[in-house]
Order: C-alpha cells, then structure tokens, then sequence
C-alpha cells in the first residue's frame, strides 16, 4: 500500500496535492505515510508524527470512542463520516471527519479526513443560541404557569367565597324572611341557582387556568377528571388510557401534557361533530405518544390542518420537540397524536 504513493507512482500527485488530510496508518497504530496537509494541519513536523503512535494526537475526550471505531475498522468494517478531535501543536481542538478501509493482506489502513473545525465551531455556536433562547422560553412558560397558578388560587380561594359568602346570606334571607312575597321569592330562589352555578363556573375556570389536582394527585387522574368534565359538559363519552410510567415525566412535562390534551379537547369541540373521545398516553420506548381519537363523525383533514386549535397544539408540541400527526381514525373520526423524545 504504501509503495503506491511513493514518488512516481499514479497516487502520489493527488496524496501530495489535496487539501485533505491522507494517511496510511499500520496495525500498530502509527503513521507509515502521511500527506503534507496532516504536517500543515497539525502542526508537527513528519518526524514527530511517525515518531508517536497516533493515539498521543488525539483529544482525550475521544479516545475512547477511536479505539472502539478503530477495532470495528480493523475487523473488516468501513468507516464513513467518523468525527472525532485532534490536538495542534499550538494546542488547538482541530475536528476531522474520516473515512476509512482497512487492507488486511498488508496490515495497512487507507484513511482521508475533512477539516471540518469550522463547521462544528458554527453547529456550537447555533447550539448555545438554541440552548440560550430555549433557556428564556422555559423561564418565560415557567413564570406563565406561576401567575396562572396565582390566579387559579385568587379565583378558587377568594372569588369563590365571596360569591359562597353571597349565597348563604341569600340562603338565609330566604330562610327567614317567611312574609316576602311571592315575586321576591322566586328571585331568591333564582339567585340561589344562579349563585350556585356562579361557583362551579368559579372553580371549573379555576382548574382550566391551573389544576391543583396536578399537584396532589399527579397527571393520570387529573387526565381522568378531564375526561369526566368533558363528558358532563359536552354530553360526550371520554375515556382516558395510560399505557406509560408517569413517575418518569418531570413536572414541567406533566403540565405540557395536560395543556397539549386541554387544547385537543377543545379542538374537537370547536371544529367537529365528536362521538366518542378517548385520549391515551403509550411509551413508545424511546418516545412517549399522546393521542386523542374522536369516533365521530370525523372532519376534513384540511379543515382541521388549518385551525386555531391545531397550531396551539403544533406549537406547544414543537417547544418539547415533538411532532404532531393527523389522520382519519379506525371509525370514521378523526385522531391526533404527538410523538414526544422522553
């Protein structure tokens, strides 16, 4: 192999005159032949290099994961697009991209790497930018969910017993005033209901804008209690399935579910003539799936695509990094589901 790049031979113009790095590496792990660019690029002299087996060149963090890829190379396994880092003489990272084919007739590798230190210091850069805007998107959906706790608390806890409070004096008005006449009577009768409805309007809003239950019970029965609101209000069945281990979401993702099947609800509500609804959460090993299925009467696909309702969903879904998919269900609804990376 290394015979033919010697001067003179076919290989030796374009060994000696690419940009990229071309080497020939021995089973013993040190360089037999190496192009000027591999001098250039690291900054040692070609003694230096031949001098020192190559696993002294590389970075520490990444030589672990050589030798691993080296040991599939030299048992008859390509190598393709191996990134990995090297150490200059100036002590810079240099990133080097490599494919590989090892000759086993002549114990040699044939090995080629890109440069590709640019490209991996401009994929960091976009990476602590995505990380920095992701880290102000957190902080600003953490503190949405604090002051809507705050306000679900001021609704449940404050607004709602001053209107318990105006009820029981209507209560007792009506309990103690036996000469009032008949049209007063009935309008504390009416206001009574009136109250009565008033705080369970309280308390429903109360839950949509931040459900304490959450907290104390966890996300499955709260999904359940969902359900059962939404089948007493809508006078539709709703059922909820959990094929998953809940103990493995953290809390912030526990409220992103709950919010992802609070839109999906309200979707169906909006947008379609709903049967049954049935929402589920399965583990999908690597990814969990959130899916809401209505056995209805189904909706036109372009329709739904379009709406208010599945953009929400489309958004809250892509913050967690997951995908929202729509499409014509078993029974002539329609179902909706999002595939969520644990």
């Amino acid at each position: 192999m290394e015979n033919l790049v010697s001067p003179g031979s076919e290989l030796f113009a374009f060994f000696e005159m690419t940009p990229d790095l071309v080497c020939i590496a021995g089973k013993d792990g040190y360089w037999k032949k190496i192009n000027s660019a591999v001098i250039n690029k690291l900054g040692y002299s070609a003694e230096e290099l031949y001098a020192s087996p190559i696993s002294s060149f590389i970075y520490h963090e990444d030589k672990d994961q050589t030798k691993r890829r080296r040991n599939e190379l030299l048992e008859g396994k390509v190598l393709h697009n191996f990134i990995n880092r090297y150490l200059t003489k100036q002590g810079h990272i240099l990133w080097l991209e490599w494919t590989s084919i090892y000759f086993s007739d002549n114990e040699y590798v044939f090995a080629i790497a890109k440069d590709v230190t640019e490209r991996k210091q401009m994929e960091r850069e976009v990476e602590e930018q995505y990380l920095k805007y992701k880290g102000l998107a957190t902080h600003f959906k953490t503190s949405i969910e604090k002051d809507r706790k705050y306000l679900a608390y001021e609704l449940h806890e404050a607004l709602a017993q001053l209107v318990a409070a105006v009820k029981m004096d209507i209560d007792w008005i009506a309990t103690n005033e036996t000469g009032l006449p008949a049209s007063s009577k009935s309008r504390i009768e009416h206001a009574v209901e009136i109250s009565k409805l008033l705080i369970n309007t309280i308390q429903r809003i109360s839950f949509s804008i931040s459900p304490n239950m959450l907290d104390d019970f966890g996300l499955n029965i709260t999904l359940e209690w969902l359900c059962k609101e939404f089948a007493i209000l809508n006078k539709i069945p709703c059922n909820f399935e959990a094929a998953y281990n809940e103990d493995e979401l953290a809390a912030e993702m526990k409220i992103d579910f709950l919010r992802f099947f609070q839109e999906a609800l309200t979707n169906i509500i909006d947008v379609s003539r709903a049967g049954k609804v049935v929402i589920g959460i399965s583990d999908q090993q690597d990814k969990f799936q959130l899916c809401i299925s209505d056995e209805g009467d189904g909706i036109d696909l372009d329709t739904q695509r379009a709406s208010e309702g599945l953009i929400n969903m489309r958004e809250r879904a892509a913050f967690v990094n997951g995908a929202v998919t729509i499409k014509k269900s078993q029974v002539n609804g329609t179902m909706i589901c999002v595939l969520i990376p644990k």
